[in-house]
């Protein structure tokens, strides 16, 4: 780590601060003086907590991962791993917010294209310092409250049995409607023997020919039906088709990643990755 690592939370005194969510932040840049000017400005702002300072790219990579901060001012021009190459190492899905510090504003565009919130220029203008902080905190509450309601639409699917996908499926359903319902189970036959396997913990299934090869909990069965045979006897709040010769887990789907062609690609929860094709398209709403 750089000499001048900052990693000791301060503590926040100001009672304004105790009613907003405290921004957990991570300053990166190659320059110790425009770390120290950057830390000296938000050091008098009430909802900003300096996790920890980073001098290079790889530095930055580790902080963000042992400290998880809200909020990273990273410089774009660096020796070695630069800004832009460090948001193409984060996972998107639980990367922190990014304001990119730039002397150069021609970094703009592809700031935005990396998923970057806003940059600033430098050297660093106190009014554009506010605006740009205004606007993560507007877009963290946004976040939250976003997250808060997938996880009261993933709580009532899992109290009714079906698959609430909007607050809109809620409206005109009766209470009684949304009663806990048995889990379904498919009965996979193999000569006298019949396995019965719920078929939530189904991850995908697979068509060869007459056989269906049924993945669930690391083991594949192998029925004698067809896919339209097979459809008949799925919940479809839980398995869906998805191509000709697939059916998935809606709710084992992880990732879902566009093809030029007009097909997606899902990534299951378990790491496998299976085709939506475009005759299937109207199944994307269903992992959104």
């Amino acid at each position: 780590m750089c000499s001048c690592d900052s990693s000791i939370p301060r503590k926040h005194q100001n009672l304004a601060a105790n009613e907003q969510q405290i921004l957990r932040t991570l300053i990166v840049d190659d320059e110790s003086l425009a770390r120290r000017g950057l830390a000296h400005r938000l050091k008098n702002i009430a909802d900003i907590e300096i996790v920890g300072e980073a001098c290079n790219g790889r530095e930055a990579l580790q902080l963000i991962n042992e400290k998880k901060p809200d909020l990273v001012f990273l410089d774009i021009q660096m020796p070695g791993v630069g800004g832009f190459e460090v948001v193409q190492q984060l996972d998107v899905n639980t990367m922190p917010v990014i304001l990119f510090l730039t002397a150069y504003d021609e970094y703009a565009v592809r700031a935005f294209e990396v998923n970057a919130l806003d940059y600033i220029l430098k050297p660093i203008d106190e009014d554009r310092l506010h605006q740009v902080l205004e606007k993560v905190r507007t877009n963290l509450s946004q976040k939250q409250a976003l997250k808060q309601k997938r996880l009261l639409l993933k709580l009532v699917s899992a109290i009714s049995g079906e698959t609430i996908n909007s607050f809109a499926d809620l409206e005109g359903k009766d209470i009684s409607e949304l009663a806990h319902k048995e889990p379904s189970r498919l009965a996979i036959r193999d000569g006298g023997r019949t396995t019965w396997v719920t078929q939530a913990d189904i991850e995908w299934i697979d068509a060869a020919g007459d056989y269906m090869c049924v993945q669930a909990q690391g083991v594949t069965y192998i029925m004698r039906k067809t896919m339209k045979e097979l459809e008949k006897e799925l919940d479809s709040s839980i398995l869906q088709r998805i191509h000709r010769s697939t059916i998935v887990n809606v709710h084992q789907v992880r990732e879902m990643e566009s093809h030029i062609n007009g097909e997606y690609f899902l990534t299951l929860e378990s790491g496998h990755r299976v085709k939506l094709s475009r005759t299937y398209k109207d199944k994307l709403k269903l992992f959104k």
